[in-house]
This record gives C-alpha cells, sequence and structure tokens, in this order.
C-alpha cells in the first residue's frame, strides 16, 4: 500500500510502464465522464469519478486487480490490513475479483489530492465524508506492460 501526497508524487513513482501511464489518463480524463460509471481503457484498466458516500464494514480483497484510489473533493478514512492477519467470510469470486474478511487493520485519513495503491496482498475498508468525490481505478496486477498492446 502507498498513500501519495498528490499526482505529481504518483506520477514520478510510477513515470514508467503503459498501466501507470493508463492510470494517469484516467485522472486526467473525469471531466469528460458521467458519475458512479465504470469506464475502461484497453481490457485492462476500468475507472469511474464516485460520488456516493462510501462506508464499508468489511474489508474486501482482490487477486487480479489494484485498486487506486485518486481523492478530489472531500476526506476519507483507509483500515488496511494483510489478508493473512484477517478472517475470511466471504471466499473469493473469480468473476468479480473480490473476496470479504473481518478483522482490524490500521486507519489512514486521507485528504483531497492523496492517491491511495492498494495491491492484492492486503485488505481494506474505506469510510468516505459525504463530500467526498474521487477517482477510482482498477489495474492489472501485471507488470509494467500488457500482453495484448
Amino acid at each position: 500500500m502507498f498513500i501519495y501526497k498528490d499526482l505529481n508524487e504518483f506520477k514520478m513513482d510510477n513515470k514508467y510502464g503503459k498501466k501507470w501511464e493508463r492510470c494517469v489518463e484516467a485522472i486526467e480524463n473525469i471531466k469528460n465522464i458521467k458519475e458512479n460509471i465504470y469506464y475502461s481503457i484497453g481490457d485492462s484498466l476500468v475507472y469511474m469519478l464516485k460520488t456516493k458516500n462510501t462506508k464499508e464494514e468489511k474489508f474486501l480483497g482482490t487477486r487480479r486487480y489494484l485498486d487506486l484510489h485518486y481523492y478530489i473533493e472531500g476526506d476519507g478514512e483507509l483500515e488496511i490490513a494483510p489478508k493473512k492477519s484477517l478472517t475470511l467470510i466471504e471466499r473469493y469470486s473469480d468473476e468479480t475479483d473480490r473476496e470479504y474478511f473481518t478483522g482490524k487493520g490500521e486507519k489512514y485519513s486521507i485528504k483531497p489530492g492523496n492517491l491511495v495503491l492498494l495491491d492484492e496482498n492486503m485488505g481494506f475498508k474505506f469510510s468516505d465524508n459525504e463530500d467526498v468525490k474521487k477517482v477510482v481505478i482498477k489495474v492489472t496486477i501485471e507488470d509494467n506492460y500488457f500482453l495484448n498492446k
């Protein structure tokens, strides 16, 4: 898990690789999309402008995609823990790339401008304020290239 203070820091840390370029492309395209609908760039990245409040009760885990959350407006709280330290309550579904857990994790405050990158080894849950506006990106865990491009 990484928390970047802003988009420039994310760009500097992830300047090589098509998938990171596509993540930036998605963020920079938010003015052209409707809220709360997923869009795709190629077949290995989906993204949406999320404006609905999130208060998750369970930890979410994924296996095939990384989650990247870019906070534009509003604050949030992230609770995160290694999956191996959590209790599995809903088995992995290959159709949704999701599994659910309970337990306790470490909490972080997320502010506007922050980007949060979550990997497949972690369980996480967000509690966002009512006024949150963020870009949620799901990008393949494959290396810095796309096999089909």
